[in-house]
This record gives C-alpha cells, sequence and structure tokens, in this order.
C-alpha cells in the first residue's frame, strides 16, 4: 500500500526529531547520611560532643551539597564512654538507620570497637576524638582514616619536649583503658630512648573524681615528672588536686600529655599557665582558624572550638569531596582510597595526605599555656614553641614493620 506523502513528512519529523522537552531527566542525587559519635555528656563531652555536631553541619554547609547534586544529613548519638553502646549504634545506623560514615568517636575503646563494625559494613570511620596510635597501627583498617592527632604525636611532642629540656626520670598516672594504656606505652619508649626512666605508674578508672592517692604514690617515686596520661575531666581533676597537693612547688613536673583548650580554660590561667602540651590545632594560628573559629563559637554559644572539633569539620569535608569524586558513598573502602588519593590544602589543617594506613598527616603544634598577665581574653590562651613538621609529627611508616596489613612492603622503604 502506497502512503500519502502528507503522511511522510510528519511521521518523519516524529521519528527524528528530539524536543528539549523529551531529554533525560537528570539523575537521582546522591544521598550521604554521616552520624556524628560522641560523649555527649560525660568527661569528654567539651572537647567533642554537641561541639562535634555543630562542625560537622559547618563543613556540609560549607562543602554546599546542592552545587554538587548530593544530599547531605548530620544524625548523632552519645555513645557514653562505653564500647557495647558504641558498637550498639554504629551497627544500627549501618543497618537500618541507612548511614555511611561516622565521625568523631572519642574514647578509644569505643572507637576500636566501632571501627570493627565499621570495616564489617563497608562504612567510613573518620577518627578524630580517638588518640590510640594502634587505630593506624595493628589495628589499622581499610575503612578508617584517623584524621587529628594519636599517642604517638603526643608522647613524641610533649613528651620528647620534656624530656629534651632534663625530664629524665617518670612516673605515669594513666587512665585505665586503651587510650591511656597507648599513651603511657608510646611515652615511656620515647623517655626510655632518650635516655630516661619510668619509675612506676598507676592506673585510675575512668572519671575518677578523687586523685590523691595517684597523687601520693607519683609523689613518692621522685620521679622528676608525672606523666598524665588521661584526658578531659580526668585532667582537670588530677592537676587541679596536684596543684592543692603542691607538687610544682616540691619540685616535680606536671605532664600534661593530653590537654585541651576547653581544659585551660575550665582550670583557668593561674592553675594551668606554664604547661607545655602538643595540639593539632590552635583557633588564632592564621586567618582561616580564627575565622573557622569565630563562627563556631558564635553557634557552641561562645565556645572555641578544640582540636577534635576542628578535626570533624576537615576530616567531614574532605569525606564529602571524597565522595563527589568516586559518585556514590555505598561503597566504604572506594571512598577511602579516594581520600588517600587526594592532596589537601586544608583550611584548618594545612597541607594534609592521609597514608595507606589511614593516618592524616599534617603539622603538630608544641605550645605552652599562658600567662594570666600575657592573655588578652577568654580562649587566647596558647603560645606556639615549635611547629612540628608533618613528616616528623606522626609516626614513619616504617616503624609499624608490617603490623598494619595495609602497607605494603615496599613502601616501608624510607617512608614517613
Amino acid at each position: 500500500m502506497r502512503i500519502p506523502v502528507a503522511f511522510v513528512v510528519p511521521l518523519a519529523a516524529a521519528l527524528f526529531a528530539v524536543p528539549a522537552q523529551a531529554q533525560q531527566p537528570p539523575s537521582n542525587p546522591i544521598n550521604v547520611k554521616i552520624g556524628v559519635l560522641s560523649d555527649m555528656s560525660g568527661l569528654y563531652a567539651d572537647i567533642g560532643g554537641p561541639g562535634s555536631v555543630v562542625a560537622a553541619n559547618m563543613a556540609v554547609e560549607d562543602f554546599k551539597p546542592e552545587s554538587h547534586h548530593m544530599k547531605v544529613e548530620v544524625v548523632s548519638a552519645d555513645h557514653q564512654n562505653k564500647p557495647d553502646i558504641g558498637s550498639s549504634i554504629a551497627r544500627r545506623w549501618f543497618d537500618t538507620e541507612h548511614v555511611n560514615a561516622i565521625a568523631d568517636v572519642p574514647n578509644s575503646g569505643v572507637a576500636l570497637a566501632v571501627s570493627n563494625v565499621t570495616k564489617e559494613k563497608n562504612g567510613v570511620f573518620l577518627i578524630s576524638g580517638a588518640a590510640d596510635s594502634d587505630l593506624t597501627d595493628k589495628q589499622c583498617s581499610p575503612n578508617s582514616v584517623h584524621w587529628t592527632y594519636d599517642t604517638w604525636a603526643l608522647a613524641h611532642g610533649t613528651g620528647g619536649a620534656i624530656v629534651r629540656q632534663g625530664g629524665k626520670s617518670w612516673f605515669f598516672i594513666t587512665a585505665d583503658y586503651a587510650f591511656g594504656h597507648a599513651l603511657e606505652r608510646d611515652t615511656g619508649a620515647v623517655v626510655q630512648a632518650a635516655g630516661g626512666k619510668v619509675l612506676g605508674a598507676v592506673r585510675a578508672p575512668l572519671n575518677t573524681a578523687d586523685f590523691s592517692s595517684y597523687l601520693l604514690q607519683a609523689q613518692g617515686s621522685k620521679a622528676q615528672v608525672i606523666g598524665l596520661a588521661n584526658a578531659g575531666g580526668d585532667t582537670i581533676n588530677a592537676v587541679k588536686q596536684a596543684a592543692e597537693f603542691g607538687i610544682v612547688q616540691r619540685g616535680q613536673r606536671l605532664a600534661g600529655l593530653l590537654v585541651f583548650l576547653t581544659d585551660v580554660h575550665a582550670l583557668g590561667l593561674q592553675t594551668a599557665q606554664g604547661l607545655t602540651l602538643t595540639t593539632a590545632f590552635y583557633w588564632d594560628l592564621n586567618d582561616k582558624t580564627r575565622a573557622f573559629a569565630k563562627r563556631f563559637a558564635a553557634r557552641d554559644g561562645g565556645k572555641y572550638p578544640t582540636m577534635v572539633q576542628a578535626g570533624v569539620y576537615s576530616s567531614v569535608l574532605n569525606y564529602l569531596e571524597a565522595v563527589a569524586k568516586t559518585g556514590s558513598a555505598t561503597d566504604g573502602a572506594k571512598v577511602v582510597e579516594a581520600m588517600k588519593a587526594a592532596h589537601y590544602d586544608d583550611p584548618l589543617f594545612g597541607e594534609t595526605t592521609v597514608r595507606e594506613d589511614g593516618r592524616a598527616v599534617h603539622a603538630m603544634y608544641l605550645v605552652e599555656v599562658k600567662k594570666p598577665s600575657e592573655s588578652k581574653g577568654p580562649y587566647d590562651y596558647f603560645k606556639v614553641l615549635e611547629t612540628i613538621p608533618a613528616n616528623q609529627a606522626f609516626r614513619p611508616l616504617a616503624d609499624e614493620k608490617g603490623t598494619c596489613g595495609l602497607v605494603k612492603s615496599a613502601s616501608l622503604t624510607g617512608a614517613k
């Protein structure tokens, strides 16, 4: 049958024309859910806690998800410093609430448990609050990035500085869980490598109110240096009670091996002045850190950010950039590989890279707490004594001696 010419042209137009309204609609946005798991009400709440949630939300806003065709949600929970509660929350988040990444987690015991769950579920663990250097050594994971600091960095920063200044005999008052044990171990190794001696140690339960018996044992040891291998409320209580005992006036030196800006704020400069400590971040380092701190304080009741909260901000920001590059948040190990492949000029930590073992490497700072007469106002507490370069701030890969299975033997030669 012949088709009339009148019908041929409309038919051809219908077959070959591609009007604008017929184009494919854009694909669905990439959905990302981040869980901030922290101590929301206990002894570590000031160093992380609600402030870490503020920092995570700031990172999401600064990333501008809509410009990357992404939707990002932040949720939070309190692990109560209990590994079983922390791992249970992590498992629920991954299994039923579609969380892709967990951030913060102060308390190394909780962090080690959460790391195992994250690896099992192929999520991402952005560690800022936990310090145990085993998280990038024998407990390393392809799904974790240890962003801010660790016990090796603290030991070589603060411990190394005090040994160089003549503090050769040490006695430790140690928080009796993974973090405290690791900090005592790493600092003791620094002391002994420099020809010093560890005369003893005593273990104090987490959240100890009365340090008097431990301080008496430290005094009785006659050690030049009493090393406080604890953090947060435990450090505050120990330093306050050491002042009441007249520890420093009687000739022994107090070494706070992990002291935060908020600890100094709680202690007051009159008590904390002269303390030497190591930090990964200080709000008054440069224009970028000052601008971040001002914005953060406006959202967190006037409180200035700790290095843990700064680490939450930066790790979340760089995680989101990695998700944008991979095009999905569902394969956690793949996203972590993208984080390792990138080089960051981070607004808060400066030049930063993530190594094979998951260790984020950047500069650290040895600082001293100011005298009251030197401070210009609240949170103006630190003066920088030394910048520790990135290639010296953290444990060299070669020192792992194969304990982290992610580190290929070929990379150990000359590795930093």
